[in-house]
């Protein structure tokens, strides 16, 4: 009896070891598992009625004390707003957007990365990898993506075609949330030349705006193996006289009149506070994090506290772009996907970095080409008396006439045209 006791339990110790083997085993494979996993957007009807009754239960704050912005959203803005995102705004059709393209997962470093994939019909199209930064996402891109990977229907050449990738940040949209610290701009420049090669392109070009600058810069002085070069909206030129006198708010006597203009462009705006929420997530993400969880107003009033959006007509200006939709689109993305604190830490991982000051930067450490364009309503406007002396293989400099922040949502065909003209060259 006692023998048989001692074999029923040794058959159970073996069973239990088995099991817990295997466990092990299968989450060794999911950390080092390479493969690429089709990924459609399908977000629950029940996260949608949470959403809409959240909105109806907003506890709204009492009206601002002056008649501009300087306080932030107008409290009878954000209402219309808020009230329009809860009655008439449609989720579905946005998700119906993003569906509309092929849309992949692959674990980088631990992390499950979600990306946009479009192949062009035309041979020998460029690779082209797209950054966004806060509080943007791939739908900034949405727009460029026809005009990119098929010139021939949008009064391009077959020969101006590009492949297009559009990765979702660690910690935005669909991509993972990682659980450990240090995702900062160089190990998210590093998981995008990992996904390329995943991908199998020998060759590629990268472009980027807001925190999508800091990382194709840093994938610039990594130099990949297949990094043919890099775009900025966003360029880091800013020279280390110019960020030392940013305290004082007074342009060195160096400066020319044009680069004294950009100066005090810049200079007015953090004067006028509209980085203050930097501040806060570059110090505190996860207190931030506490409050736009719970509160879809509170999440699109702290959103719409970037000065990219310092211009946007709160979708009363019909021709503007993006239009109220579209800027919902966002917002809601941040929203259903739970990623407002995640997203935040981007701030604190780079707490110690400056994306505009090519000191910080260390242009001049970067020998791959590198092209510009300058968008006249963005907050920092370069030079491009700076941008030469910040990048020594500058092949591509212009300033267009109209746009900001979000370049490409602004002014899908201008940013177009312009990553056209800039990689044109390295073809």
């Amino acid at each position: 009896m006692k023998n048989k006791a001692k074999i029923i339990a040794h058959t159970l110790w073996v069973i239990l070891f088995s099991l817990v083997l295997s466990e092990v085993t299968a989450q060794e494979k999911i950390k080092t598992d390479e493969s690429i996993r089709p990924y459609r957007i399908n977000i629950s009807n029940a996260d949608l009625k949470d959403l809409k009754e959240r909105i109806l239960d907003t506890k709204w704050p009492t009206k601002e004390t002056v008649s501009d912005q300087s306080q932030g959203a107008n409290l009878s803005k954000m209402k219309d707003l808020v009230h329009y995102w809860c009655t008439s705004y449609d989720w579905r059709k946005a998700e119906a957007k993003l569906n509309a393209y092929p849309q992949f997962v692959t674990k980088i470093d631990g992390v499950d990365i979600h990306f946009i994939h479009v192949r062009s019909k035309e041979k020998n199209a460029m690779p082209l990898i797209l950054s966004h930064g806060w509080p943007g996402s791939v739908f900034e891109f949405i727009n460029v993506i026809g005009p990119l990977t098929n010139p021939v229907a949008y009064g391009g050449k077959a020969e101006d075609a590009f492949d297009v990738i559009i990765p979702s940040l660690p910690g935005f949209g669909f991509s993972g949330k990682p659980t450990e610290a240090g995702w900062d701009i160089d190990r998210i420049a590093k998981a995008w030349a990992v996904l390329m090669n995943r991908l199998e392109y020998k060759q590629y070009v990268a472009q980027g705006g807001d925190w999508g600058a800091g990382i194709v810069n840093s994938m610039a002085l990594q130099a990949p193996k297949g990094l043919l070069g890099i775009h900025s909206n966003l360029p880091a030129t800013l020279p280390t006289e110019g960020g030392k006198a940013l305290a004082s708010g007074i342009a060195p006597e160096s400066f020319s009149a044009k680069e004294r203009a950009s100066f005090n462009h810049l200079s007015k705006s953090i004067k006028d506070g509209d980085f203050t929420y930097k501040m806060t997530m570059t110090t505190r993400p996860q207190a931030v994090g506490y409050a736009l969880n719970d509160s879809p107003a509170g999440l699109a009033a702290w959103l719409l506290l970037h000065p990219g959006f310092a211009n946007w007509s709160y979708g009363t200006d019909p021709k503007q772009s993006p239009t109220k939709d579209e800027v919902l689109d966002d917002i809601s993305l941040y929203w259903l996907t739970n990623s407002a604190t995640s997203a935040a830490r981007i701030y604190w991982e780079n707490r110690n970095f400056e994306i505009v000051g090519s000191a910080s930067m260390k242009t001049d450490q970067i020998k791959l080409p590198v092209a510009i364009t300058v968008f006249p309503e963005d907050v920092f406007t370069s030079p491009e008396t700076w941008a030469h002396k910040a990048f020594k293989n500058l092949i591509y400099f212009h300033e267009v006439d109209k746009g900001g922040h979000f370049a490409a949502w602004e002014q899908p065909q201008l940013f177009t045209a312009e990553l056209r003209l800039a990689f044109k060259s390295l073809r």
